[in-house]
């Protein structure tokens, strides 16, 4: 038991790693089900957040996926991928088209080319905010051939925004580098969220409530969050849901304050959302959740405080890993 426990610590506790495939031949059905072959053992990391590895089968407690294989565990953690991003034009005026250009580098080795793997469909999600976060959009900034990622927007009004460039390098981390844009003008007054707006709506008569595990959002926990969703006060099981980007929803979340970005992909469990994550910092969080039905994207948003917690102890969070 003590073994498994310190597998499972590693959930917790470890460093960033290295995201890379590898030869997973399998001598046998016994080497494949404890995870090694002929003495070598694998390691297993999440694809949207590195530094939480452990054994297969585990799922990450930041964003709900399940750990993906990696052998090379924190053989890269001196590599770090960043944006060479630009506008055009260069002032960006409201409501004016603008081109969105980036290019993948590697801090330190800027002249190598990083070609970005295709993750949930696509190799880059732009997630776009205003400053007081009530504005979003997300998009998608596609390969041209002049070797860039590029993507045309508008920005609604003056001030400051920022943008999560979410990307994933071949054999690399999974990385997100925080960009910045400036837009002409007097930004409109800051919006001021002080309750909890925890049911959406949208479209076509849906909406989405959330519900925390324990009834309120902490830190420093693993949490589950349960995702109700409606159209015209009936409920909808997101199972009948399309694929959307290669999942049954998408949701970002992002602190107000710091601009901290976790991006969840929920499962479905018992006819709603399943959502996992675990909030950094205490304060005012701000969510979208984004799914598809008939051929159009709804996305609902929501507004959560998060208190401070009082933690879960390495053995305790492996644990309920391992349960759930």
């Amino acid at each position: 038991m003590k073994a498994n426990l310190k597998t499972l610590f590693a959930i917790i506790i470890s460093g960033t790693v290295l995201l890379v495939a590898c030869d997973s031949n399998k001598k046998n059905s016994s080497t494949a089900a404890t995870g090694t072959e002929e003495g070598h053992n694998h390691t297993f990391s999440c694809p949207m957040h590195p530094e939480v590895t452990g054994k297969e089968g585990d799922t990450c407690p930041k964003c709900g996926m399940k750990l993906e294989h990696n052998d090379h565990a924190g053989a890269a953690n001196s590599t770090v991928y960043f944006m060479d991003f630009n506008t055009n034009p260069k002032n960006v005026a409201p409501g004016q088209e603008v081109t969105l250009s980036m290019i993948p580098k590697i801090k330190g080795k800027e002249t190598e080319q990083v070609p970005l793997k295709e993750d949930h469909t696509k190799k880059i999600h732009l997630i776009v905010v205003s400053d007081d976060l009530s504005y979003f959009d997300h998009i998608h900034p596609e390969y041209d051939a002049a070797g860039s990622y590029k993507v045309k927007t508008k920005f609604p009004a003056g001030g400051k925004y920022t943008l999560f460039a979410d990307f994933k390098p071949t054999g690399g981390n999974a990385a997100v580098d925080k960009l910045n844009v400036s837009v002409s003008g007097s930004a409109p007054a800051a919006k001021n969220y002080t309750a909890d707006k925890l049911t959406g709506s949208s479209a076509n008569g849906f909406s989405v409530t959330l519900t925390p595990e324990g009834g309120k959002f902490e830190t420093k926990s693993p949490m589950h969050i349960a995702g109700t969703v409606k159209q015209n006060g009936n409920a909808v099981d997101p199972a009948v849901l399309e694929d959307y980007l290669g999942a049954k929803a998408h949701m970002v979340v992002v602190s107000l304050n710091e601009k901290e970005y976790l991006h969840v992909h929920p499962s479905v469990e018992n006819g709603k959302f399943d959502l996992h994550t675990t909030f950094e910092k205490p304060g005012v969080h701000r969510g979208w959740i984004q799914f598809q039905s008939k051929g159009k994207v709804h996305t609902v948003d929501f507004v959560m405080n998060v208190k401070e917690g009082k933690g879960t102890s390495n053995e305790d969070a492996s644990m309920q890993n391992m349960k759930h």
